[in-house]
């Protein structure tokens, strides 16, 4: 992205401007694709190439909204999921600058920025709403988890006499010809448990991914999709960024080692519990990465579920530290899963250390951390205790079955 000023002070008649109209000396403005900035703040205004106001700022961006600031303004690209390092300056095609064309657009490129900056590093005030929702959306998670748990349980046994009751039903009607979904239920069928829970994981965090290569919804990925603590938005994007990749290897890479930890995973704590961790653990790592970057300075956007698999892959490399583990690409070097966890752990502890930016090694620490604390004591902290709620949630049921059977007679 490049930003050309003419001119660091707007004029007049260019204050005096709306964005979308003209300005005082009766010239069209351009405004950028996704948002607007306003002269007031020092950034100069959007304009044509033909506009001779002084204080115009000619502001050539790529698809993604790019921005033009002052000298006090420092962005950094801290990433889960292979954004730039440094914003690449691309020059204005010449026939834009003779004939006053619209700014040339590139071919789709990641988003480096946020939309909303702030003049000075956001104050630790800013955590305090992230840490109340960390610990309700956390609550609330395994809340749920029990509830669906219970629910789940309660329905086994109808589910048994609907399905014998399916079963006569399907000798009297006629079979139907398909074998795309014979093909399709025998493969579901072979799946495990582990594998037909993340189904619906992968399948959330592949949308998303389309919806990176929409043009009109950069803006709103942006907010809502990336996490940023100078952000204007703090809470959603820490549970919307874990489902969320702009880069396809990296969405790949992530994919896969969680679909090769999901039978393991459910294996030890259950559907309904994997779903609240995983959850969790999500939010949790976002936390911590919020926490870093206040701290340390750095900002930037985060997206991704390395996260929340850090946590996954923790916990099973701490209930099966002899596990053997290798690596895709390189299948005949084998390794104990708790290796593989100590030497995971040492090199995002060094990128954090070092100031390292291409990856939230903050967001992967607190994820590995959250999983190697679960598996240990939140297990027997959370879990086991959740029978006073599922207690609760039965005499609530119980009582509203109560009362909608007496007002039926």
């Amino acid at each position: 992205m490049a930003a050309r000023k003419t001119n660091p002070e707007p004029s007049a008649g260019c204050l005096e401007r709306n964005h979308f109209g003209k300005c005082a000396q009766g010239k069209r403005l351009l405004p950028p694709p996704a948002m607007l900035l306003a002269s007031r703040w020092g950034w100069g205004c959007h304009v044509c190439s033909t506009c001779s106001c002084p204080g115009h700022h000619e502001i050539w961006g790529s698809l993604v909204p790019q921005i033009s600031w002052c000298p006090r303004f420092t962005l950094y690209t801290q990433q889960r999921n292979g954004f730039k390092r440094v914003p690449q300056k691309t020059e204005p095609r010449k026939p834009d600058q003779e004939t006053g064309s619209k700014p040339y657009k590139s071919s789709l490129s990641p988003p480096i920025q946020e939309t909303v900056f702030y003049t000075s590093s956001p104050s630790l005030k800013r955590l305090v709403k992230p840490f109340f929702f960390t610990i309700g959306f956390t609550g609330c998670a395994f809340g749920s988890a029990a509830i669906w748990q219970y629910e789940y349980l309660k329905s086994r046994v109808q589910n048994y006499f609907d399905e014998a009751r399916a079963d006569w039903m399907d000798k009297l009607r006629p079979q139907k010809n398909g074998d795309f979904r014979k093909q399709v239920n025998k493969w579901w069928n072979s799946l495990s448990e582990g594998q037909r829970t993340v189904t619906g994981i992968i399948a959330a965090n592949v949308f998303v991914f389309c919806l990176w290569r929409i043009p009109c919804m950069q803006r709103t990925m942006i907010t809502y999709f990336t996490s940023n603590p100078a952000s204007r938005v703090l809470c959603s994007p820490m549970l919307l960024s874990t489902f969320s990749h702009f880069s396809l290897f990296h969405m790949a890479a992530n994919m896969y080692v969680l679909w090769s930890f999901s039978s393991s995973i459910v294996s030890l704590l259950g559907r309904e519990q994997f779903m609240a961790v995983y959850l969790s653990a999500g939010v949790i790592s976002t936390f911590v990465s919020y926490v870093s970057k206040v701290t340390t300075g750095r900002f930037g956007p985060s997206l991704g579920a390395s996260g929340a698999i850090m946590t996954i892959l923790a916990a099973v490399c701490t209930k099966m530290p002899e596990a053997k583990l290798a690596i895709i690409l390189l299948p005949m070097f084998t390794f104990t899963a708790g290796n593989a966890l100590k030497a995971i752990i040492a090199m995002d502890t060094a990128g954090l250390v070092l100031g390292w930016k291409f990856f939230d090694h903050a967001a992967h620490l607190g994820g590995a951390v959250f999983g190697i604390w679960y598996v240990t004591y939140g297990h027997e902290l959370i879990w086991k205790n959740r029978e006073p709620l599922v207690k609760a949630w039965h005499e609530m049921r119980s009582k509203s079955r109560g009362k909608g059977g007496g007002g039926s007679h």
